[in-house]
């Protein structure tokens, strides 16, 4: 038996620790005036050997409220320019209120500070790792994103863009639930500090409790209950190459019944594409190659407006709402060339597009919690969601021949688009004893869109509508759910099983013609969570979890982009959703100076949504099929490391193989391959005040269903400057160094050839930011949503 532990001990070490505490509050006041003092920092110790606890800040009142286990504590107060104090604590009670606590200037102290650090803890539950934020850190004012960027396998770049294991599109939570406070390209995050967060709950593999669609995982940011700190916030400005400009300011004001909160934004960016495209006909020879620079430029503005309301110790009463709206352009101008073996020359001509659109968005958030007097995680939940984006676009195409064959012509597509979508959704929690817990609820979301597609060509003086290009498509999408979990943990071992069940309806119809497609379909998603603790600081989790994709709107829409009408993307109203089974077995390894987190993982999707190229007249059409299936065996490594105090590295290393199989049109797609990616960030704090940070990462080269993608490597600049202690900051990030990042693809099959190669090249950005209270100064990217 001690062989297996040994080997679990080397590959798969954790760190848990898990208590259960009791409150310790007061009021920090100065003896000479009598006035409450804010920001202090009191920490609980146990034992003669005095081992540190917890600790915290007192907050703009004096208030502090700190927890424990141990029943002998003692509370060690200090303050810079104050002397130390230390009040004993013998009382075993579950609440401790020490009433007003009285400390006295002392103007030798100054020199006389020692900095005591509380470590970050991470903590194993069943579905999920915890990182109990550090006390220490809140009175450095760090904030949301600074936290995150301390928790294992979370990432968080200078930009303030967030990945977990290396993978972008994480879902973030508050409080286990969407807000608008964590929407992605918001700085609401920048008004949350380190004294508010009680943790951060890290889900790489969701159990029956979420929704079964695709996600590279959650992190859920817990608040505590009775931080009560006043107004917090920042302003920002921005300015870039290419254009990206911007101005934003957020605030946050928290009182004893409200948590306020609004974000205003506006600014103007500009996004440049370079593309190039080749593609030749097998049989005759024949070759169309085009080449040009494509932009897309957006005057945006946004506002956001939230509010938390505390009814009572047991109520909470959430709305929240933003509005936004876009302006877009997309001028582009590309070259194309035709050659015919036997022609008497090439074929020349410049297609140049004008668009113009106007994108509104809004969202609304309405939600209502009920805690339970028993126990403070028995909860219901309701909440409401719903959001909506419009877009009317006008393209205007215009053909000029340069040389040979006639290509004078004009073009034009006008786009009427909506979409809709509500979700409903009530959860409950119920921990019936300190080892059992059930969980279970339900969830409603409809998905309403419409897109109205018109092309028209110049012809007699006037545009004339081409009916074979002009539709009316309208997708209308119900998802069903309901679930229920149960979870025993005890000492060293603990299971969670669940069972999620999705009822899903969609109908897509094409109005013009009249056709139509209906899918129907019910799912099973169970979910298997396991951890057993070898000690206090060895563990490992295993997890199973069935997944689904549901195509997307783009993925079945037939209509398609006439930007460049010789290379056509267009989705298929008959896709299926694909299904997943998710196998992993995780473990994590914390230091003082290091932490490690390892995984092997299965993944065996079925129905694979692959794009397949085919050719029609020498035009590549390209559109989403279901090809069989893929099995994928991989390992995972991520890891911080501080060797100094100056230098951090984060990485990550991911490899898998996989088995493709499956058949398309009578032709096989059987095949083997593998592919592998990593990550090295590098962190230099060059001074307390300035900080470096260097990003490379590479993607291998793999082979599809049909040819080849090229892997790139990429680099990634970013210093900060902090000045005015810490409440201004100012950021100077450049993407794309060596403007390395590209996408490139080759369709490689027995009757024709298809190349095609993107890069949108360097950004370079620069933010100011002030911070307002105790907010964290932040650079408002304003970016897309």
């Amino acid at each position: 038996m001690k062989f297996p532990i040994i080997l679990l001990l080397i590959c798969f070490p954790l760190f848990v620790i898990a208590q259960q505490q009791r409150t310790v509050s007061g009021l920090l006041y100065d003896e000479d005036s009598k006035e409450p003092i804010p920001y202090a920092t009191v920490m609980l110790k146990a034992g003669v050997e005095d081992r540190l606890i917890t600790g915290s800040t007192t907050d703009e009142n004096g208030a502090f409220s700190l927890k424990a286990s141990e029943d002998s504590l003692t509370l060690h107060i200090s303050f810079i320019g104050y002397k130390a104090k230390e009040v004993s604590i013998s009382s075993n009670q579950a609440v401790v209120n020490l009433g007003r606590i009285g400390i006295s200037r002392d103007a030798q102290s100054l020199a006389e500070v020692e900095v005591v650090q509380e470590r970050s803890q991470v903590e194993f539950k069943l579905d999920k790792r915890v990182f109990n934020v550090g006390k220490d850190i809140s009175s450095t004012g760090m904030g949301a994103m600074e936290v995150l960027q301390n928790v294992p396998s979370v990432n968080v770049d200078i930009e303030g863009n967030i990945t977990l294991r290396g993978n972008s599109g994480v879902q973030i939570l508050i409080n286990g639930k969407p807000s608008v406070l964590s929407d992605e390209g918001s700085n609401a995050l920048g008004s949350i500090t380190a004294d508010m967060i009680e943790s951060v709950e890290v889900i790489t593999n969701p159990s029956a409790k979420y929704e079964a669609g695709g996600t590279s995982g959650i992190l859920n940011i817990v608040l505590k209950k009775e931080e009560k700190k006043g107004l917090n916030g920042s302003v920002s400005f921005n300015t870039g190459w290419p254009h990206n400009h911007s101005v934003g300011l957020s605030l946050n004001r928290r009182t004893e019944k409200f948590n306020l909160f609004t974000q205003m934004g506006a600014g103007y960016r500009s996004i440049p594409s370079y593309e190039e495209n080749l593609n030749i006909q097998k049989s005759t020879n024949e070759r169309v190659a085009s080449e040009g620079v494509e932009y897309r430029n957006e005057n945006f503005y946004n506002i956001t407006l939230g509010s938390d309301y505390y009814i009572n110790p047991y109520n909470t009463l959430t709305l929240s709402g933003n509005f936004a709206l876009e302006l877009e352009q997309q001028p582009s101008e590309i070259d194309f060339e035709s050659f015919i073996p036997g022609a008497a020359s090439e074929n020349k001509w410049r297609r140049e597009e004008e668009t113009e659109a106007i994108n509104p968005k809004y969202q609304y958030d309405l939600q209502y919690e009920k805690q339970f007097k028993n126990n403070e995680d028995h909860k219901l939940l309701f909440s409401t969601l719903g959001s909506f984006f419009g877009k009317t676009l006008e393209s205007n195409f215009t053909n000029t021949t340069l040389q040979g064959q006639d290509r004078d012509a004009r073009q034009r597509t006008e786009t009427s688009f909506y979409q809709a979508n509500y979700t409903t959704k009530i959860d409950y929690t119920n921990p019936i004893s300190e080892v059992f817990t059930l969980e279970s609820g339900a969830q409603f979301d409809i998905n309403d869109v419409g897109n109205e597609f018109t092309v028209s060509n110049f012809e007699n003086g006037g545009f004339v509508a081409d009916s074979a290009l002009t539709n009316d498509f309208t997708f209308i999408q119900r998802v069903y759910g309901a679930y229920s979990t149960a979870a025993y943990e005890k000492n060293r071992w603990g299971l969670k099983l669940g069972l999620r069940m999705e009822y899903t309806l969609l109908n897509t119809v094409l109005e013009t013609t009249g056709e139509k497609n209906r899918q129907e379909y019910k799912n099973l998603f169970p979910s298997v969570h396991s951890s057993y603790k070898f000690s206090d600081f060895i563990s490992v989790q295993a997890g199973y979890s069935r997944r689904i994709f549901r195509p997307r709107l783009w993925d079945l829409n037939p209509f398609f982009n006439i930007r460049n009408n010789f290379n056509i993307r267009r989705g298929n109203p008959e896709l299926e959703p694909e299904f997943a089974d998710s196998y992993e077995l995780t473990a994590v390894f914390v230091t003082p100076k290091a932490s490690f987190n390892t995984s092997l993982y299965h993944l065996f999707t079925t129905n694979v949504v692959e794009r397949i190229t085919q050719v029609e007249n020498n035009v590549n059409i390209t559109e989403p099929s279901n090809i069989g299936t893929n099995s994928k065996i991989g390992f995972e490594l991520n890891g911080k490391y501080t060797p100094f105090d100056f230098y951090t590295l984060n990485g990550d290393f991911n490899y898998g193989v996989f088995n493709r199989k499956g058949s398309f049109n009578n032709q096989v797609f059987d095949f083997r391959g593998d592919q592998w990616s990593t990550r090295l960030n590098n962190k230099f704090k060059i001074s307390k005040e300035l900080d470096l940070e260097l990003t490379g990462s590479y993607q291998s080269k793999v082979k599809t269903v049909q040819g080849t993608r090229s892997g790139y490597a990429t680099m990634d600049l970013g210093i900060r400057n902090k000045f005015w202690n810490g409440k201004g900051v100012l950021n100077l990030s450049i993407r794309d160094v060596f403007a390395s990042r590209i996408r490139e693809s080759i369709v490689d099959q027995d009757n024709f050839y298809s190349y095609a190669y993107a890069r949108r090249g360097r950004f370079i950005t620069l933010g100011f930011s002030y911070s307002i209270g105790k907010g964290e100064a932040m650079t408002y990217s304003g970016r897309m949503r």
